[in-house]
């Protein structure tokens, strides 16, 4: 039996991550900034780590959508409208809780020779940036992410969820 071709364009992706490096650097903003931005009105914070720690613990507000079931159809139903401000975090944007907000990264394993150099650099990989990605690619051009790493008890923000003292 003979299968058409798989619906993935790796050079059409190569092409839209060219275009969101552009428009994403000028949108990379800090927690205060984070948090003004978040009580305008026809703003959502998005948090598309997966629903079992979105449920847990996510900021207060939040909504979800798991990156795993973002669709053109999903994301429409949750987020309407693609002017929207749409704020965006994730696991990499968090210290203090390994837990619930455990930090995306690979660490080389190092031949002897590296690990005395010290040259092996670990690979960070957040969500952040394929939510940013596909957000840009579904027509979602008011994006912003979140560029600090916040401490979870840093007084300013507020959480909830399943773990979340009341």
């Amino acid at each position: 039996m003979t299968y058409e071709k798989s619906l993935v364009d790796f050079d059409a992706f190569k092409q839209l991550v060219s275009e969101v490096e552009v428009h994403r650097a000028k949108r990379l903003i800090n927690l205060e900034t984070f948090l003004k931005m978040s009580k305008a009105p026809k703003t959502v914070i998005f948090d598309s780590r997966s629903d079992f720690r979105f449920g847990r613990k996510h900021l207060k507000g939040a909504i979800h959508l798991d990156f795993t079931d973002f669709t053109q159809e999903n994301l429409k139903k949750l987020i309407p409208d693609p002017n929207t401000t749409i704020l965006i975090y994730c696991n990499n944007n968090f210290s203090g809780d390994q837990v619930d907000f455990a930090t995306k990264m690979f660490v080389p394993r190092a031949p002897p020779e590296s690990q005395i150099l010290g040259n092996q650099k670990p690979l960070m990989l957040a969500l952040n940036i394929p939510t940013y990605i596909n957000l840009y690619g579904y027509g979602y051009r008011n994006v912003y992410e979140l560029d600090e790493l916040v401490n979870v008890e840093d007084k300013r923000i507020q959480f909830e969820g399943s773990v979340v003292a009341k």
